[in-house]
């Protein structure tokens, strides 16, 4: 296991540089870069000031600006003069917010990590529980009833049931329940710091449901589907002929190799750090990092968007390593070698 965790940290360095290297080529390649848009904006403050704003710029103020912002380069001369501030751990300063990226990331990093932990450990935590009841209640009522929540979660996007759930309980025509934007109140820093931790769970409420609800949807019917498949193998009649009660072969033999499917959600532990919705953060109007990626796509902010892309890939192949570890202590017949 030790040589294969290695070898999979040390192919991570090629896959990460065709990584960067594709999307510097294509991150460069979209029209209306900040040099085009530092041109129109210079011109819309001169028509502001009453000047003329079809009158074109010199070739030398262009020429400054394609300097400060490192343009007056070549593209590969700029890619390698990134890749080395990488290695430095330094990511550049932010087009858009006037400030390091790291800034503009890691003040966005706490909704993500809120979201993305909080909707990972109530989804596992409640799905495979009510999975595995589902299965040992096959067909039944508790069954049929929970199957219709479930698809109906499945297939409802979570922006759509964010809108739903602000008309329900957001004040809009009928309960007043919880509030419907923002992460926190207009007095938040004058409550108490229970008061402020309240605060903080009763604006998270609604969108948490809407960040959670597909997933949980999904592992509920995946769990009880494969709790079902694995009550049919002989190895839990066999057991069962030896004396071993229904109880026993489903938790003690039943249950662990039903966990192996789900396995494979885990490899997105790591991505749920910048894991975001745009539509549910827009509804909600939370500033998450799906938001942020939007608006540096937008805004033509080409070192937050190539920041966040390297730590998103990073995050994704360390998931994936791990998802194969756990895959490893699940199932025994699995060995990496």
């Amino acid at each position: 296991m030790t040589s294969y965790i290695i070898r999979r940290l040390l192919l991570m360095i090629p896959t990460l540089l065709g990584i960067t290297v594709a999307c510097f080529v294509l991150v460069q390649a979209v029209p209306g870069g900040p040099v085009e848009q530092a041109i129109s904006r210079m011109q819309a403050q001169s028509a502001m000031r009453g000047g003329d704003a079809s009158k074109r710029l010199s070739a030398e103020e262009i020429e400054n600006i394609r300097a400060y912002f490192g343009f007056d380069k070549p593209a590969h001369v700029r890619y390698f003069t990134w890749l080395g501030n990488l290695l430095r751990l330094e990511l550049g300063r932010s087009y858009t917010f006037q400030e390091p990226v790291w800034d503009v990331i890691t003040r966005r990093f706490p909704i993500s990590l809120f979201f993305g932990i909080t909707s990972l450990v109530l989804s596992y935590g409640i799905s495979v529980p009510l999975g595995v009841v589902k299965a040992l209640r096959h067909r039944g009522r508790f069954d049929t009833a929970t199957s219709a929540l479930m698809f109906a979660g499945y297939v409802m996007p979570g922006y759509a049931l964010g809108i739903l759930l602000i008309i329900i309980f957001g004040g809009g025509s009928f309960l007043n329940w919880f509030p419907i934007s923002g992460i926190v109140s207009d007095n938040w820093e004058l409550l108490s710091p229970a008061g402020k931790v309240m605060d903080f769970l009763h604006h998270m409420c609604l969108p948490l449901v809407c960040y959670m609800i597909g997933q949980f949807a999904f592992l509920t019917l995946l769990m009880k589907n494969t709790v079902l498949e694995e009550l049919n193998k002989d190895y839990v009649r066999t057991a069962m002929a030896k004396g071993v009660d229904f109880g026993t072969a489903v938790w003690r033999h039943a249950f662990r190799n039903s966990l192996i499917p789900l396995v494979t959600g885990l490899s997105e532990l790591f991505m749920v750090f910048f894991a975001g919705s745009l539509l549910i953060e827009k509804v909600f109007d939370i500033p998450g990092m799906g938001l942020l990626f939007y608006e540096a796509i937008d805004g033509r902010d080409y070192n937050v968007v190539l920041g966040i892309i390297v730590f998103s890939s990073l995050l994704a192949m360390f998931g994936r390593l791990f998802s194969d570890i756990m895959y490893a202590a699940v199932d025994p017949r699995i060995r990496f070698d």
